[in-house]
């Protein structure tokens, strides 16, 4: 049967069986807005800075024992994907992840209090005064932001590198094939496959540096800061314990803030590192567009680079291969680009002692991290890994280039090789067999100028 629950503003009925309580249900009811919940990353996360909390009360002697153990159980029950259909809160939801942190509390203390042979709702361990001690949602939810971007980084991180390690492989397997450089997507001089691809490897490790460098500033925890960083009603040696549990618990190196009203008021450490993934989205989704534009045709494009069929590209045309992977990098990077643009405009939002945007940010990060570290996986596994070029297509392409006759300057100057390639375009023939003609370079000082590997080296070629 339904029960039913008190709170400040009267009864509310709760569903038989659930595990939530008044304000979670309260929360479901007033925001039917996307149907999007919390995703089982962040309810980890959260769960995580729940039983760090519990544990450091039972630390100090302010949390007695037997709850402590009872809140520790419930959290590992959350942490383990256990009971993922009692968080009902959507997430656009009221300001500053209150809603977030109650149906949490509320869950917990209902498996808590059922631990201890009690039933949900009968606050055996309380949602407030147990599970909630000694916290605010104001440093929860941010907490809780902190350790769900440090724990995903942790992971897309790792997908990134492999995605990096992949080109690394695919460069040093090219390296000696040669090809057409395009710059203004027009023919420039040559360049080969293992340069263009090991580009593309130092762009990803790059990028990965870069958010190496931001999260650096989210391990901080505001922890303990309570409603609006004084840290009324938490206990000393709560948050450094807490933070330590954290630590010591997921191997990531959180700490104290140097400054806790800071870290109360302002997201710039969360624009800071969304902003580094969006660097990496658009590192992806420039090197995408690339596979897309050497893939292209095969026949009526350039050609160059076949990806692996992974799909059937068309419902009408048979026999037709699109660059899928790719394409759905660029989509995912798109989406990252645009989750930057909420998470920094959120940050603006801040007034006084509190960012109430919060929700919102966070779900655009735990997606953020999700998404481009799945693509970066995805992109390695299913197409880098699979990459061949049509290296006779290269030379044939590199051979009629118009772009050869940047090695003769050097010798005869600009102005000359610009009326030879002039030339070499209007009758068909190359530069080679009108340098020699016209005795600007003798048959060897020319094979040895437009010698097209030799291009490729740093330096006057020939």
């Amino acid at each position: 049967m339904p029960r039913t629950e008190r709170d400040a503003l009267g009864d509310v009925t709760i569903p038989d069986g659930a595990l939530w309580g008044a304000h979670a249900q309260r929360s479901h009811d007033n925001f039917p807005i996307s149907g999007r919940l919390p995703r089982p990353e962040f309810l980890a996360s959260a769960a995580h800075v729940k039983r760090a909390a519990a544990i450091a009360h039972g630390a100090t002697g302010r949390l007695e024992q037997p709850i402590v153990d009872a809140i520790i159980w419930a959290s590992e029950e959350v942490i383990a994907g256990r009971h993922l259909d009692q968080f009902i809160v959507d997430v656009y939801q009221a300001g500053a992840g209150t809603s977030f942190n109650m149906n949490m509390n509320e869950v917990l203390a209902s498996l808590a209090s059922m631990r201890l042979g009690g039933q949900p709702g009968d606050h055996e361990v309380s949602a407030h005064d147990h599970v909630n001690m000694g916290q605010s949602t104001n440093d929860i939810f941010p907490t809780t932001m902190r350790v769900a971007a440090a724990v995903l980084w942790s992971r897309t991180r790792g997908q990134a590198l492999a995605l990096a390690d992949a080109f690394g492989k695919l460069a040093r397997g090219t390296d000696g094939i040669l090809k057409t450089g395009r710059t203004h997507l027009q023919d420039a001089v040559p360049i080969r496959y293992g340069q263009e691809f090991s580009g593309y490897e130092d762009a990803l490790r790059q990028a990965v540096e870069q958010a190496d460098a931001a999260i650096h500033y989210v391990y901080e925890l505001n922890l303990g800061a309570t409603a609006n960083g004084t840290g009324l009603n938490a206990e000393p040696g709560y948050p450094e314990a807490a933070a330590r549990e954290l630590s010591e618990r997921l191997g990531l190196p959180f700490r104290p803030p140097r400054n806790r009203f800071r870290l109360t008021q302002s997201m710039g450490d969360f624009v800071f590192f969304s902003a580094a993934l969006q660097v990496l989205a658009i590192e992806l989704s420039r090197i995408a567009s690339d596979l897309r534009l050497l893939s292209s045709g095969p026949h009526a494009g350039i050609g160059e680079v076949q990806l692996p069929a992974v799909q059937p590209g068309s419902s009408i045309m048979p026999g037709k291969v699109n660059p899928s992977i790719p394409e759905m990098v660029n989509m995912v990077a798109l989406d990252v680009i645009g989750a930057h643009a909420t998470v920094s405009t959120a940050a603006q939002y801040g007034q006084l002692e509190l960012n109430v945007m919060m929700p919102v940010m966070a779900d655009r990060l735990v997606e953020s991290l999700i998404i481009l570290g799945n693509a970066c996986e995805t992109f390695a596994t299913r197409c880098v890994a699979g990459i061949t070029v049509d290296q006779d297509r290269s030379l044939r392409l590199l051979e009629g280039s118009g772009a050869l006759s940047t090695a003769v300057a050097p010798y005869v100057g600009y102005a000359k090789a610009a009326e030879l390639q002039k030339e070499a375009n209007r009758t068909g023939r190359s530069v080679r067999d009108l340098v020699v003609e016209q005795g600007l370079l003798s048959a060897e000082q020319a094979d040895r100028v437009l010698d097209l590997r030799s291009m490729t080296e740093p330096g006057v070629a020939g």
